[in-house]
């Protein structure tokens, strides 16, 4: 029997070109088995909780409460999925939220706005400006309105001193947000990053960090995140000839590592500005490693750094609730990761015990690379876990291939029968003349991992 690895495949375009498919609402996990040294398991589901006053904009865990912004409204969440109303924040999209000591801080719509625990009150000193995005760091609130770096007064986050503006001035770019790593704060701009210390003084109390720029920058306000120590963004630099193609980065200390593939770019490049600008990233630390989640209009690309390091290979998968992911702002909080709906003001916890979005069915999908030579094939099968769980509704598993990366067979469909030794296995496949790819799905009734594909292969001869 052939083994064929299935963490990622090949398919080919209309350019022509080979190019790579990413497992769809399958979760590559990097570990040896002894069947393989990865395996596929279902993305986790999202159970509905609770209801909010309107769709998620952001979220934090401030003295082990979970808080949100949902509508214009900023809300606090029991573990019951329960909201209460703490006061209104107004404006649209996404927000920025950090704390310190005594205030929590939220950023809407250019308005900055501070709750000690009891009270909601807006910054309304003059001098702020417009608050894109606000950080916390060593006593200051930090916040830009696209040139300066604003800082709040110790002690008073409501007074602001406009003798202590600050600037980012590596590259004539707009600051687009500002980003704490450690004990420093960075300032992100659309082309490059800047790093700053606290070096005190009676002015702008931070100084610029030497040999930290980095000249590459984010595409908006909420496209950056900090990932596995880094700070990673969909962004760009500047060259010569102009603007260079987006694409997905991490930086520290300066330098410079660029993790998204062609296929990723690709997508980036399909996008407009405004697209751009609203993406969304953020990070999660569970089952033990760090993954990133790049939230686009149409699904959500998910990167494992560790497992990329071990496979010496990109990891990449993705998301989709049927027209994007739904699942955004995550927070954890009571041994739970909780996250907002994009669609509707429902409050989830994402969940392995279903695969389910919001109660709605949902798909998966992953592709196989090329099987290459002549030969009839007379079965395949999947090696996976079948009868872990349940059977609800139709449980199928369908199967297609092509020998030209781009047309597929009708598919063929297997039931699985709930039975843990049963056998998910494909007879008489048919001839190939020089190569095949394979393609499996499925929807979250199927919710089966998979470790590996074998082929029962007879050799040809030319």
């Amino acid at each position: 029997m052939t083994k064929i690895p299935i963490l990622s495949g090949i398919y080919a375009d209309s350019d022509p070109d080979f190019r790579v498919a990413f497992p769809v609402n399958m979760e590559p996990i990097v570990k040896p088995t002894g069947l393989s040294d990865g395996y596929l398991r279902p993305a986790e589901g999202i159970v509905e909780v609770g209801e909010g006053p309107g769709v998620s904009r952001g979220a934090i865990v401030w003295n082990g409460v979970q808080y949100r912004v949902m509508g214009t409204k900023l809300v606090s969440v029991a573990s019951d999925g329960t909201t209460t109303t703490i006061g209104d924040v107004g404006g649209t999209g996404p927000v920025s939220l950090t704390y310190g000591f005594d205030y929590l801080g939220i950023a809407s719509s250019g308005n900055l706005y501070f709750y000690d625990g009891t009270t909601l009150t807006q910054n309304t000193d003059g001098d702020l400006g417009t608050a894109l995005d606000v950080q916390w760091i060593d006593g200051y609130f930090m916040t830009t309105d696209g040139e300066n770096l604003v800082v709040t007064e110790l002690g008073n986050p409501f007074s602001v001193n406009p003798l202590k503006y600050g600037s980012s001035e590596a590259n004539p770019d707009a600051v687009v947000a500002v980003v704490r790593l450690g004990d420093e704060v960075y300032a992100v701009n659309r082309y490059s990053i800047e790093g700053f210390s606290n070096t005190g003084g009676s002015n702008f109390p931070f100084s610029l960090i030497p040999g930290a720029t980095a000249y590459r920058g984010a595409v908006g306000t909420h496209a950056v995140c900090i990932y596995m120590d880094t700070i990673t963004f969909v962004g760009s630099g500047l060259t010569e000839n102009g603007e260079e193609e987006p694409g997905i980065y991490r930086s520290a200390n300066g330098g410079m590592e660029k993790i998204s593939t062609s296929e990723i770019d690709d997508e980036l490049k399909a996008l407009t500005d405004a697209q751009l600008a609203a993406i969304e990233v953020e990070s999660r630390l569970f089952d033990g490693r760090p993954v990133l989640y790049v939230h686009l209009p149409s699904k959500t690309l998910c990167y494992d750094g560790p497992g990329t390091r071990a496979m010496s290979r990109p990891i990449w998968w993705t998301l989709n609730s049927g027209s994007g992911y739904r699942a955004r702002h995550f927070a954890y909080v009571g041994q739970s990761w909780w996250a907002g709906d994009t669609d509707s003001a429902s409050i989830g916890t994402l969940s392995r015990s279903v695969a389910t979005h919001w109660d709605d069915v949902v798909t998966w999908q992953f592709t196989t690379p090329i099987i290459d030579g002549l030969g009839i094939i007379h079965e395949l099968e999947l090696v996976g876990l079948p009868g872990q769980q349940s059977i609800t509704g139709t449980s199928q598993i369908s199967a297609t291939y092509t020998t030209n990366g781009q047309t597929w067979s009708q598919p063929r469909t297997l039931t699985l029968d709930g039975r843990r030794a049963q056998r998910m296995r494909w007879m008489r496949v048919g001839h190939f003349e020089r190569w095949a790819a394979f393609r499996f799905s499925g929807d979250s009734n199927a919710r089966v991992p998979f470790a590996r594909l074998e082929a029962n292969i007879e050799a040809l001869a030319w």
